[in-house]
């Protein structure tokens, strides 16, 4: 199961932190890692903070985008530490690896993703998460180093798989010819529709692309609540294509007439 969770690192800019993420991700049972345009990578320092975990350095996938890092995920989780202006759905990190690994044992893919040392996640990158998770440190000393944050949220992933695996196996089976249009829709597969939702809003002159304000996010928000199935991401798709076909065809009516 543990194999299903990646941890994302966005712009991390001290390769030490790399190391100590991929250490602190070895200690409980993590070994997918996915570094976003990452400062210095590969790296010595990384190495020997590392301590003895290099193999998760060595497999660690480095891409472009947070688009790219999260392809395939049903459930992203986002960490931040500030305030945001539009409220999003808030776990703690016990509540994350609950959640975590009941989407892991249903053979989905899951992310966990950690922003900048400095400034952590922007607002556009936790629009792409279900979650955000908020670590609740002391508010009078709340700067937590990354590895540790990496650190604090594995370890709650690790102790929600032992509960599991500590039930009866007959408790653990779950029904594994699940259909595939049943199934999650995965993040590039939401944000492929959050484009063609956003065009088909313009195009009937529900939104105005020079004045957004932030009603996509408010409907990204909405849609990451539902827990979006493939089946019901095709008819959603579907809804638009229709749409925009019958925009086209009364334009055609009019320029006849």
């Amino acid at each position: 199961m543990l194999q299903n969770i990646r941890v994302v690192l966005v712009n991390t800019s001290h390769p030490g932190n790399i190391g100590g993420a991929a250490r602190a991700m070895k200690t409980m049972g993590l070994s997918r890692l996915v570094l976003v345009q990452p400062g210095e990578f590969p790296s010595p320092v990384a190495v020997a903070r590392a301590s003895g975990a290099t193999d998760i350095l060595d497999s660690a996938g480095v891409v472009e985008t947070l688009e790219q890092a999260l392809a395939g995920c049903t459930l992203v989780f986002g960490t931040s530490a500030r305030d945001r202006r539009i409220p999003w759905p808030l776990l703690d990190p016990r509540e994350c690896g609950s959640a975590c690994i009941e989407q892991v044992r249903q053979g989905e893919e899951v992310a966990l993703v950690f922003g900048r040392e400095y400034a952590g996640l922007t607002n556009d990158e936790l629009q792409r998460c279900q979650y955000h998770v908020h670590i609740p440190s002391d508010p009078q000393f709340g700067s937590l180093n990354l590895a540790a944050a990496v650190q604090l949220l594995a370890y709650e992933v690790r102790m929600s798989w032992l509960a599991i695996e500590g039930r009866p196996r007959k408790m653990q089976k779950l029904e594994a010819t699940t259909v595939e249009n049943a199934q999650p829709a995965t993040s590039d597969e939401l944000e492929r529709y959050y484009e063609h939702l956003e065009q088909t809003l313009a195009d009937i002159g529900f939104l105005d692309p020079a004045r957004p304000r932030h009603l996509m996010a408010r409907l990204r928000k909405l849609y990451g609540r539902c827990g979006i199935s493939r089946l019901e991401m095709n008819i959603l798709r579907g809804i638009l294509t229709e749409t925009q076909k019958r925009l086209r065809n009364v334009s055609c009516k009019d320029r006849d007439d």
